[in-house]
């Protein structure tokens, strides 16, 4: 079979390779496949190894080795060492390092830092978690409209090596207000007389820095951007997100949906470097609220006990039905969560949409009781197959509209709607099943 794997990956050395192979490997590969390779060691070789690289090559690979190590690894440098790191390092990640480090960390860093990355940092740092100003860098470029194109050119030739991106370059006025932007390819093509005003787009997107990160994802999305630029509330540009950033800041919100759809409280380790008490705290919560929530089906079975001993070939199809509600429910849910969330519909749409859901529901109850109607004969006669195929068709309804409705009941209260998860919502069908389904069988078994 043709290995697919590319040229980077097969020439991964095992932890076991000769010295050679390791130090090509080392001095060549790409910095993320290093930085992989070194995570697997134990720390004192990965920061033997790490330290014999030239500072441009440690840079690159410590930018690429996950947080959790990099906190790690720089309570190992020596102060000064450290920081010929952090100042080399892209100006979003050292903020990232520099919020890991614990509070005496924090100022022995600082106090070998020099007074423009220290003033950097702070800058960074202090934005709020989750928001553009928390993922933005300030390695930007910057042109002033008067420019013509050479000058442009040539300003960019000498500040490229110190900014994240050139590719496009954000146009400010004397009081660094963002009045436009300009792309590279737009300056090479340009007369090189020609003013970069003439040239600029001058009604460029923009975001507040106090923008959620999920908006800014979205928003980078939408207009096809490689960076977006952030403003203050006078609109001057103070940083500019990269769509790098911007992925993972979408990746960070999935894997929170995620968590939150099976009711795991959210948290930021990865699942193999989380604890055992992190992973416990993390799901008991809502493990238990859940037990609180089962006792009211467990109320409405002991509710209709009289009902349940006369015919107790009732109780056969109870888990068919209670787990069919839940089923609709976790899947009306489920689209439901993942639609706000893509901005696909918004809360104008309820209405719209839970008339098309009763619709939905409604032929799917159909369905479903006409599969269980047959069951309910063979096990308990005529009127079991009635109670069983009309509990059904009602339990399939509720569930799907409980599953649309509430992720936009908590979108209202401006609460995140992935919190309507599966087994929430699961678990208040259920109870809602119970009642329905002996409801029904008391009124048509007793009459």
């Amino acid at each position: 079979m043709r290995d697919v794997r590319t040229k980077s990956e097969r020439d991964i050395p095992s932890l076991g390779a000769p010295a050679e192979v390791i130090e090509t490997f080392l001095a060549s590969a790409h910095g993320i496949d290093v930085a992989a390779w070194l995570a697997d060691l134990s720390p004192p070789d990965a920061l033997q190894h790490l330290s014999n690289m030239e500072l441009p090559r440690r840079v690159e690979v410590f930018g690429f080795l996950p947080l959790n190590i990099q906190v790690d690894f720089a309570a190992a440098f020596a102060p000064a060492e450290l920081a010929d790191i952090v100042t080399h390092m892209d100006a979003d990640d050292r903020v990232d390092l520099f919020n890991g480090l614990s509070e005496s960390e924090q100022q022995t860093l600082m106090r070998n830092l020099a007074q423009a990355e220290r003033d950097d940092i702070r800058r960074l740092a202090g934005h709020a978690e989750g928001t553009a100003g928390a993922i933005m860098t300030t390695d930007y470029a910057t042109l002033r409209a008067e420019m013509t194109a050479q000058e442009a050119i040539a300003e960019l030739r000498r500040a490229a090596p110190e900014k994240e991106t050139i590719y496009r370059s954000y146009v400010l006025d004397d009081e660094r207000r963002l009045i436009g932007s300009v792309r590279l390819h737009e300056l090479i093509l340009a007369a090189d007389d020609i003013p970069i005003g003439a040239i600029m787009n001058d009604l460029p997107v923009s975001v507040p820095v106090e923008t959620d990160q999920e908006k800014v994802a979205k928003t980078i999305e939408r207009y096809d951007l490689l960076a977006l630029p952030v403003v203050d509330e006078n609109d001057r540009l103070v940083g500019i997100v990269t769509h790098d950033d911007a992925a993972d800041a979408m990746q960070e919100e999935t894997t929170e949906d995620f968590q939150r759809l099976s009711t795991v409280l959210p948290f930021t380790q990865s699942l193999r470097e989380a604890g055992i008490g992190v992973l416990y705290s993390k799901r008991i919560v809502w493990l238990v609220l859940l037990v609180f929530g089962n006792l009211f089906s467990g109320a409405g079975i002991a509710y209709f006990e009289d009902t349940i001993l006369a015919y107790v070939a009732l109780v056969f199809f109870l888990p068919l039905l209670i787990d069919s509600s839940g089923n609709a429910g976790s899947q009306s849910a489920t689209l439901m969560v993942r639609a706000l969330a893509t901005g696909d519909v918004a809360l104008k749409d309820w209405r719209d949409l839970i008339l098309r859901e009763m619709l939905i529901a409604t032929a799917l109850g159909v369905t479903m009781a006409a599969v269980v109607f047959p069951l309910g004969l063979l096990r308990g006669g005529s009127e079991i197959a009635l109670v069983v195929g009309a509990t059904m068709f009602l339990v399939v309804i509720v569930g799907s509209l409980v599953g649309m409705s509430l992720p936009f009941l908590l979108s209202r209260l401006r609460l995140d709607p992935a919190t309507a998860s599966g087994p929430l919502v699961t678990t208040i069908s259920d109870a809602v099943g119970v009642v329905v389904y002996f409801s029904i069988a008391t009124l048509l078994l007793t009459l």
